[in-house]
């Protein structure tokens, strides 16, 4: 059998029945007082969206209920875990993040605008680098893992930081060349299935595949409470599962690939507010 009959065989199994259901037109407002901007004019750098819409607009409406209402919100017992977390002192140097930050507040604004190159080293950083530069080097305690309960609950809280903040990542300058790094992987088919992250989530998002409603792939809300693993996923997690559904052989969490195509799709989001931390099924 030729590669285009099989990549056509493909299509048909995986894409079996696509019925157009696209976003709905409800208003995201958290807590009944933070008006979010869950859909806007896409940025000038994308190229095949004029519009762009946060993931919370193809959910159930039950799903979107939790997200809406802190109390019904089940991420937010990992952030209060993190604000714990955040004034218990670890490592040998006997600090804790309070010791250097005068509250998690200051961190407000930092998640709009992540990933970020770092001035020192030139190299593109996401927000797990941020905190296990700071637990080794400034705590001198050891790395968390990168999708573990105690990371995710952290990056969780510095990001709750900037709910509500525009999403405004930086491509130009030094981020100029990770930038195309991952946008060259948002739009490379991977695996068996020859799929890439625009097949689903550029070409047939709004549309119903199985019980899937494919959203634009927005990582405005990430870590995202996921209601199928009842945890707080990471951006790379979620990178990684999608890569794995191709059937090709993932990156890791916390590889430079994946640093490149979370700083390229957090750009696709420019505009929206931050939602951290979003519910999803």
């Amino acid at each position: 059998m030729n590669t285009k009959a099989l990549t056509a065989i493909t299509a048909i199994l995986v894409f079996p029945v696509a019925v157009m259901a696209g976003p709905d037109e409800e208003n995201l407002v958290i807590n009944g007082e933070l008006d979010m901007t869950s859909v806007t004019k896409a940025p000038a750098h994308l190229e095949n969206l004029d519009t762009i819409y946060s993931g919370w607009h193809f959910r159930t409406d039950e799903t979107q209920a939790l997200q809406i209402d802190d109390f019904d919100n089940p991420a937010m017992i990992f952030v209060d875990q993190a604000v714990d977390l955040f004034a218990t002192v670890d490592g040998a140097a006997g600090e804790s993040c309070a010791s250097c930050h005068d509250g998690v507040e200051s961190f407000k604004g930092l998640q709009a605008s992540m990933p970020k190159v770092d001035a020192e080293s030139g190299k593109l950083v996401v927000m797990e680098d941020l905190i296990n530069r700071c637990r080794t080097d400034r705590m001198e305690a050891d790395a968390w893992k990168w999708s573990g309960g105690e990371m995710q609950g952290m990056v969780a809280l510095i990001g709750l930081q900037s709910r509500g903040m525009p999403m405004n990542v930086a491509i130009d300058g030094d981020a100029a060349p990770y930038w195309e790094q991952g946008k060259e992987m948002y739009y490379t088919r991977y695996g068996q299935l020859e799929l890439s992250c625009a097949n689903c989530h550029e070409d047939n998002w709004g549309n119903m595949i199985r019980a899937d409603h494919l959203s634009q792939g927005m990582i405005n809300g990430f870590p995202t409470y996921r209601l199928k693993q009842a945890k707080l996923i990471s951006r790379h997690n979620r990178f990684r599962g999608c890569i794995r559904d191709t059937r090709a052989e993932t990156f890791a969490e916390g590889s430079d690939e994946f640093r490149a195509l979370e700083l390229y799709v957090a750009s696709r989001g420019n505009g929206l507010s931050v939602e951290t931390p979003a519910v999803r099924q």
